[in-house]
């Protein structure tokens, strides 16, 4: 027996508990940078065309705070900046994945019992790390894949690919040293999104200062971080491969710090001591509500901040983002397809709202799912063994998936506001207007939220397939409207429902029929719930 005995079974199960989940967001991720080529190829054939945009939009610093550094007008450097989020998502992706395979695993005490049997000490770490490791070099084969079929060179493909997985090799590391300092899942997860977080305002701080986000006297920041190392790979612009070592020799310095902590730490204990809480409860603990805020309020002021700062970036590049595509009509036909309206610049921040309504979904689907994950660990039962009722715990929780959405999407629409009517002189009119703008998407957000609900009530099991549904309609927002599906295709997501409130005509009778549709599926929910049984493995 040795140290990594074992671990090949461990990958097996952790591929049979992720059958559904890794190849969603890896198929996802993959086809997107594909679209973003074809959507530059169509919209900007010629170089004189590339070059405006490019100095009107790209090198905008709100779009490269948001996407990272452009380093040329090339159809594939272009792609690569508006693919910059996708390397935020696939270190966030990677962090999640280790650490639920690690961490996750020992507080639900299914480690201790694999842990009997014949398996080494390295066996769970390494397990996670490779499945996690092998879907990022999937995901950048795919994407390499992608932009050589879209007409881009393979150079330049196969760089931005492993750039994009070997970030995620990186990050999915950090997890798991993350889950060696603390003895609680939540806490891994605060740490590794800690990191991504630092490391993703270092390459903010380092790319908005200069011409394109290059250049700058701040650059230096960005080389500090591993999500600025990905785009100096200067894929498509003068490729530079050394670069890729950087995410290399990262990843292997942390795992030198993860191996060792792995053993030398009592099961189901961290590194880092856990914090007490007092001895007595407050009296807001009293009853279902002030327990379920206790849970989410952390959730809630950090999406909330995110959503605070991601509105700033998208209404300070509004501006230019309607100077760009001026006499463009294909472009202004697509955002406006995308949620805006025929004016340019109201065509964009509809288009990014529907966006950020999409990630607010996100909010009320987690928070929904937050009553699956207090039940399979075993907290539910006791609780609902007292005189607490099925129903009023369940609504604390989706109270939190229904109030969520309207509190981040409200703070999103006003710092929009604020910022786009700082740009144009009308912070008066423009705060308001877009404040409601983004508003209207909660009904959308809610009818996702409703459906993880009514998933926990009626087939708990199959709970996670909510995050399925949400990716199917980013990939809807993404790329429908640029293939032109059929408007059926369309119509299948709530999102494409919301009116365009930012225009001059417009009705309330999608956001009510949205709204009765989430009501209906909540009560769903409710009923489900009150008659299954808890709980259901």
């Amino acid at each position: 027996m040795t140290a990594f005995t074992g671990t090949r079974h461990l990958m097996r199960l952790i591929l049979r508990r992720d059958r559904v989940v890794l190849p969603i967001w890896v198929l996802l991720l993959a086809v997107l940078p594909a679209s973003y080529a074809g959507t530059y190829a169509g919209l900007y054939p010629t170089a004189a065309e590339r070059a405006a945009y490019l100095d009107s939009t790209a090198s905008n610093p709100s779009i490269v705070a948001l996407l990272g550094p452009v380093f040329g007008d090339s159809v594939g450097a272009l792609t690569v900046q508006r693919a910059g989020l996708l390397v935020l998502i696939a270190a966030l992706v990677s962090v999640l994945t280790v650490v639920r395979h690690t961490r996750t695993e020992e507080e639900a005490g299914r480690r201790e019992l694999l842990g009997a049997t014949v398996l080494g000490r390295y066996a769970g770490l390494t397990a996670a790390l490779l499945v996690t490791y092998a879907a990022n070099v999937l995901l950048g084969l795919l994407i390499a894949g992608g932009l050589v079929a879209a007409g881009l060179p393979g150079a330049g493909s196969l760089l931005f690919g492993a750039g994009l997985a070997l970030t995620g090799v990186a990050f999915a590391t950090v997890g798991g040293l993350a889950a060696q300092l603390t003895e609680g899942a939540g806490g891994a997860r605060g740490i590794g999104l800690g990191v991504l977080g630092l490391a993703f305002v270092l390459r903010l701080a380092g790319d908005a200062g200069g011409s394109g986000g290059t250049g700058g006297k701040a650059e230096w920041l960005s080389w500090l971080s591993p999500l600025g190392w990905a785009p100096r790979g200067r894929a498509f612009a003068g490729e530079r491969p050394w670069v890729l070592l950087l995410p290399v020799l990262f990843a292997a310095v942390v795992a030198l710090v993860a191996y060792p902590v792995s053993v030398r730490r009592d099961l189901g204990a961290g590194v880092l001591p856990p914090r007490l809480g007092p001895a007595t409860a407050g009296p807001g603990l009293a009853g279902p509500f002030g327990l379920a805020w206790r849970l989410h309020r952390g959730q809630l002021l950090g999406w909330t901040v995110g959503f605070g700062l991601l509105g700033l970036v998208l209404g300070g590049a509004a501006d230019a983002a309607g100077e760009a595509v001026q006499g463009n009509e294909q472009i202004a036909e697509i955002m406006a397809r995308l949620g805006g309206t025929s004016a340019l610049a109201e065509a964009y921040l509809g288009g990014t709202l529907s966006l950020t309504a999409l990630a607010a979904a996100g909010y009320g689907i987690q928070a929904a799912l937050r009553a699956r994950a207090e039940e399979t660990a075993g907290r539910a039962e006791p609780l609902l063994a007292t005189a607490v009722s099925r129903t009023r715990w369940l609504a604390a929780h989706l109270l939190f998936a229904l109030l969520g959405p309207v509190v981040v999407l409200a703070v999103a629409g006003l710092t929009t506001g604020l910022a786009y009517g700082l740009s144009v002189g009308d912070v008066g009119g423009e705060l308001p207007r877009l404040l409601g703008a983004g508003l209207a998407q909660v009904p959308a957000a809610w009818v996702l939220a409703g459906l993880a609900a009514l998933l926990v009530g009626w087939l708990p099991r199959f709970s996670s397939a909510a995050w399925a549904v949400l990716a199917g309609c980013l990939l809807l927002g993404q790329i429908g409207a640029v293939l032109k599906l059929s408007q059926w295709a369309l119509d299948l997501s709530p999102f494409t429902h919301t009116p365009q409130v930012l225009g001059d005509n417009w009705t309330a009778t999608p956001l009510a029929a949205l709204t009765v549709i989430a009501a209906a599926l909540l009560a769903l929910a409710l009923r489900t719930f009150h008659t299954r049984n808890i709980p259901t493995p």
